[in-house]
């Protein structure tokens, strides 16, 4: 019965509403490729006795005016903090400098400054000089909670299997304007043989300490972190450019969404409806949704991604499309609250 309602949050995220092609091969697909994946997140993050999650995002956006990270990512982000840290799961935000000042008006308005630490990456120059090493070290020193159980990217690009670059869905090269994140996925898988080749190997023995952290993708497209997990033939069939721009990073658990916010609010609400608590109706209501968008456009600023302009909308969605699923997802909690 949980992992009814859990699919039937699934489903309702999977909505192609921007028509990427996330289902253009209706027998091998992004949305086929992981049928379980969201799920098993969900079960993750709830059912551990001591959780702490870490969430990645931010996308910058070049061709936008002004150049800036897009809203996509960071309100999901935020959204995730504001629903588990009342379920007693402590949350660490982690962006790229572009994205900060949002990140903080949207913690601030949600009267979270002071319970969610948010870290800045380092810059891609500075990040050119750190070995994968003292990259995660970088992160773990600023995290601001007791223990990291749970890595989250949302929206988060990562270097492709055919050029190991970083590309936007339209194939622009932003490899040097992100900080790169995947070193910290890339910190945590480890094959064991290669552990017992050289358990000396400063780096491996980082990446065996973190074998206990669980990694999560959530993406729209095919270019984020996460995407790794699925066949890079199968990005290229369904996906416009996918050969170019499919991620080769992995997460453990892969959740595809129509939108990548919407994985974020079902995310959100399934853990909940696991550990058996109920979220805060406010979590669910568009008009206060939208009220905390508009401030993180107005301060950051953020940007629609694909309308490339400061605009409190997210790929290119009126509003009322976009959060016709928060509002969905809020009645399926009040019906199904919780799960014990």
């Amino acid at each position: 019965m949980n992992d009814t309602i859990l699919n039937q949050l699934r489903d309702l995220i999977q909505n192609d509403i921007g028509q990427r092609g996330l289902c253009t091969d209706p027998a091998s697909n992004l949305v086929s490729a992981c049928p379980g994946d969201f799920a098993a997140a969900c079960h993750s993050l709830a059912e551990h006795s001591a959780p702490g999650l870490a969430v990645v995002t931010g996308f910058f956006i070049p061709t936008a005016t002004p150049p800036a990270g897009e809203t996509d990512g960071p309100l999901g982000a935020l959204f995730l903090a504001r629903a588990l840290i009342p379920c007693g799961i402590p949350v660490v935000l982690v962006t790229d400098d572009f994205c900060v000042r949002a990140m903080e008006a949207g913690l601030a308005e949600c009267g979270l400054r002071k319970q969610v630490p948010l870290v800045t990456l380092p810059t891609p120059q500075q990040a050119k000089n750190m070995t994968e090493a003292e990259y995660w070290q970088y992160l773990d020193e600023r995290k601001g909670i007791a223990a990291l159980t749970h890595l989250l990217a949302i929206e988060r690009v990562g270097p492709s299997h055919r050029d190991d670059r970083c590309h936007t869905m339209r194939g622009l090269d932003i490899t040097d304007l992100m900080s790169p994140a995947h070193r910290l996925f890339e910190a945590i898988a480890c094959e064991p043989e290669a552990q017992a080749r050289d358990s000396a190997d400063s780096s491996l023995a980082l990446r065996a300490q973190n074998q206990r952290i669980t990694t999560i993708g959530i993406g729209d497209g095919g270019n984020e972190l996460g995407m790794g997990k699925i066949p890079c033939d199968v990005i290229d069939r369904n996906i416009s450019n996918g050969g170019l721009i499919a991620c080769r990073v992995p997460a453990q658990h892969l959740i595809v969404a129509g939108v990548s916010n919407w994985g974020a609010y079902a995310l959100a609400a399934g853990v909940a409806f696991l550990r058996g608590q109920a979220l805060d109706a406010s979590l669910f209501d568009p008009s206060r949704e939208l009220e905390i968008l508009e401030i993180m456009v107005d301060e950051g600023p953020l940007v629609d991604g694909v309308l490339g302009k400061p605009s409190a909308t997210v790929d290119g969605l009126t509003w009322e499309q976009y959060a016709a699923v928060l509002t969905k997802i809020g009645e399926m909690t009040r019906k199904s609250p919780t799960a014990v």
